[in-house]
C-alpha cells in the first residue's frame, strides 16, 4: 500500500515538474520570440494615434473680405450593432437632422459593419440637438466644412472643395496645395476600460495658407447684378463680364450669368468658368488685330483712304457691311469707327495678306493661353488651314475662336501703351512673395496711341459703340456681333454673340471692361446689347474707385 502511495506521489511530482517546465518554456518563448509583437499589441490596446486635421486656408478678396473659409462642423455616425430600436432612432435622427427617415433607417439596418455615416459635416447646432437625445449607437466627431459666405458671388471663379476638403474646381483646385495644410497627430493613452487618461507625443497641425485675390467683391457684385439685368432684358442664354486693371493685369471682376450658390451641393460644378474655358468667334472686336498690323507694318495711317463698295467677293464668299450703303470713301479710322467689314477685309487682302496677318494674330497672343492662374484655360482655336476665303473672314473675327480673357487682355495691352500684362486672379499667398507677372510689348507706343485714338471714335456719336459712353469720361472700345457656328457646319440661324470691350478713362485708362452676351433675343448687335452693360459697369466702378472725370459734362 505504501508502495502505491509513493508511486502516485512520484507521478504527481513528475506531472508538476513537466507542467512547470512547459510553463517556464512558454514564458521564455513569450519573453523572447513573441516579446515584440505582444508589446505592440499591448501598446495598441492602451495607446492610439489620433490624426489632428489641418484647417484649409481662407480665400480673401482684395479688400480682405472672406470669399471661402472653413467652418466647424460635426459628423454624425452610428454603430448599427449598438442600435437598440432601429425604426425609432431613425425617425428621431431624421427629424433633428432634416434627413429622410428611410435613408437613416437603411444605414442603421446595415449589419456587416460597425461604422455608417448618418450625416457628414452637419452643423454643430443640429448635431448638439441630436446628441442631447442620447440615442444608443450614435456617435460624433468634429470636422471642418468649406463655406462660401458670399453665396453666389464669384462662384464660378472660386470653384469648390469636396467633402474631404480637397479642391475640385476653380481657384479651390488651382490653389489646393497652398490652401491645404499638414495634418498633425497626438498619442492618447487609455485605461483598460478604454477611457483616455493622458496625451503624449503631440505634433500640431499646420494650417493651410490664406490666399488674397485681385477680385474686389464690390466690383464683382455690381458686374453680376448688371449681367443679370442684361441677360433678362435680352432673354439671353448667358453673359460674361471681365474688369481688368490694364497696368497690373489684375482681374477686378470676372462675372458670369447664370450663377449659382457655391454652398449648394446640388448645383456645384454645373457652371464652368466660361470667361477662361469657353471659346467664341469674336466678330468685329477682332478687327483691331488687322488694323494694328497694317499700321505697325507702315502700310497705312489712320488717314489713308479706301473707296469701298457695299460688298466684295472673296473666293466663294461675299462680304458686306452690316448696314446697306452706297460706294463710299473711308479713312482707316472711319473703317474701324464704323466697323466696316469690307474696309477691314480690303486692308487685310490687299496689304497685309496671309503671312503678315498670321504673324499679328500670334503677336497678340491668340491661339495661345494667357497663363492666367486658373485651371482649364483654353488656348482658343485658329484656322487649321487657309483657303481662298479665309482672308475674307478671319480679319473680321470669323473662322477664329478666342476666350474672353484673351480678348480682355489684348485690349488691356492697348490701354497700357502697347504692353501686355499677364492677367491674374491671385494677388499673393500668405507669407509668400507675389508671383512674377509676365509682360511683353505687342505694339509700339506710336501705333498704340493711334489705335487708342481711333477706338475713341467708335464710342462717338457716329460710331457703333455710342451706347458705351459714360458721362464725364472719355471711352475707347469696340463692338462685336458674331454669328455662332453650327455643329453641323456653317452658322446657326438666329444665334449671335454680342460683345463690347473698352477702356476708361481713355486719356489714362484705369479699367478695361469686356461684356459678352450669348444668344440675345430682340436685338443682336454688340452696340445695342453689350455696350449699355459696359457703360453701367464702368460708371459704377469709376465712382467706387474715385477716378476723377477727364471730360466736362455737356
Amino acid at each position: 500500500m505504501a508502495r502505491v502511495v509513493n508511486s502516485r506521489i512520484r507521478l504527481l511530482l513528475l506531472a508538476i515538474l513537466v507542467a512547470f517546465g512547459v510553463l517556464l518554456g512558454r514564458a521564455a518563448w513569450i519573453a523572447t520570440v513573441r516579446a515584440a509583437s505582444l508589446s505592440s499589441f499591448a501598446q495598441a490596446q492602451t495607446k492610439a494615434t489620433v490624426v489632428l486635421p489641418a484647417g484649409r486656408g481662407t480665400i480673401f478678396d482684395a479688400m480682405g473680405m472672406p470669399l471661402a473659409l472653413g467652418e466647424q462642423a460635426t459628423t454624425v455616425y452610428a454603430d448599427p450593432h449598438e442600435v437598440t430600436r432601429q425604426r425609432v432612432e431613425a425617425v428621431a435622427a431624421a427629424r433633428v437632422l432634416g434627413l429622410k427617415t428611410n435613408d437613416v433607417f437603411g444605414a442603421l439596418a446595415t449589419r456587416d459593419t460597425h461604422f455608417v455615416y448618418i450625416a457628414r459635416k452637419a452643423t454643430p447646432k443640429l448635431a448638439s440637438a441630436l446628441a442631447r437625445k442620447k440615442l444608443p449607437g450614435f456617435h460624433f466627431y468634429g470636422e471642418e466644412r468649406r463655406s462660401y459666405p458670399q453665396g453666389s458671388l464669384a462662384a464660378q471663379v472660386l470653384g469648390y472643395a469636396g467633402v474631404d476638403n480637397k479642391g475640385l474646381s476653380g481657384l479651390e483646385l488651382q490653389l489646393d496645395s497652398t490652401l491645404t495644410g499638414s495634418a498633425g497627430s497626438q498619442t492618447v493613452v487609455r485605461d483598460p476600460a478604454g477611457r483616455p487618461i493622458a496625451i503624449q507625443s503631440v505634433v500640431p497641425a499646420r494650417e493651410g495658407k490664406a490666399a488674397f485675390l485681385t477680385l474686389d467683391h464690390t466690383i464683382q457684385a455690381n458686374a453680376e447684378r448688371v449681367l443679370r439685368a442684361t441677360a433678362a432684358r435680352w432673354h439671353a442664354k448667358s453673359a460674361t463680364a471681365i474688369v481688368l486693371d490694364p497696368k497690373t493685369g489684375g482681374v477686378l471682376a470676372m462675372a458670369m450669368q447664370p450663377g449659382y450658390d457655391a454652398n449648394q451641393v446640388a448645383t456645384r460644378g454645373l457652371q464652368g468658368n466660361q470667361a477662361v474655358a469657353d471659346v467664341f468667334e469674336p466678330g468685329s472686336v477682332f478687327k483691331v488685330v488687322t488694323i494694328a498690323g497694317a499700321l505697325s507694318e507702315g502700310l497705312v495711317t489712320p488717314r489713308t483712304t479706301f473707296t469701298l463698295p457695299y460688298s466684295i467677293k472673296v473666293a466663294d464668299r461675299v462680304i458686306h457691311d452690316a448696314e446697306p450703303r452706297g460706294t463710299e470713301t473711308m479713312t482707316v479710322a472711319q473703317i474701324l469707327q464704323r466697323s466696316s467689314n469690307v474696309g477691314t477685309v480690303t486692308i487685310a487682302r490687299t496689304l497685309l495678306r496671309e503671312e503678315r496677318l498670321k504673324r499679328w494674330i500670334q503677336q497678340f497672343g491668340f491661339g495661345t493661353r494667357t497663363g492666367i492662374d486658373f485651371p482649364g484655360e483654353s488656348a482658343g482655336l485658329l484656322p487649321t488651314y487657309w483657303s481662298g476665303s479665309t482672308i475674307g473672314n478671319v480679319p473680321i473675327g470669323q473662322g477664329i475662336s478666342v476666350t474672353a480673357i484673351q480678348l480682355a487682355s489684348v485690349y488691356a495691352a492697348i490701354a497700357n501703351g502697347g504692353v501686355w500684362k499677364q492677367p491674374h486672379l491671385v494677388d499673393h499667398v500668405q507669407g509668400e512673395k507675389p508671383a512674377s507677372i509676365r509682360a511683353r510689348r505687342i505694339l509700339s507706343p506710336g501705333v498704340d496711341r493711334q489705335l487708342l485714338t481711333m477706338l475713341k471714335g467708335v464710342v462717338s456719336d457716329t460710331g457703333t459703340g455710342a451706347a458705351a459712353g459714360v458721362p464725364g469720361y472719355s471711352v475707347a472700345g469696340k463692338t462685336g456681333t458674331a454669328q455662332k457656328p453650327s455643329p453641323n457646319g456653317g452658322y446657326a440661324a438666329g444665334k449671335y454673340v454680342a460683345t463690347f470691350v473698352g477702356m476708361v478713362p481713355a486719356s489714362d485708362p484705369r479699367l478695361v471692361i469686356l461684356v459678352t452676351v450669348d444668344e440675345p433675343r430682340l436685338a443682336i448687335f454688340g452696340g445695342v446689347v453689350a455696350a449699355p452693360a459696359f457703360a453701367q459697369i464702368a460708371a459704377f466702378d469709376l465712382q467706387y474707385l474715385e477716378v476723377p472725370p477727364d471730360q466736362l459734362l455737356r
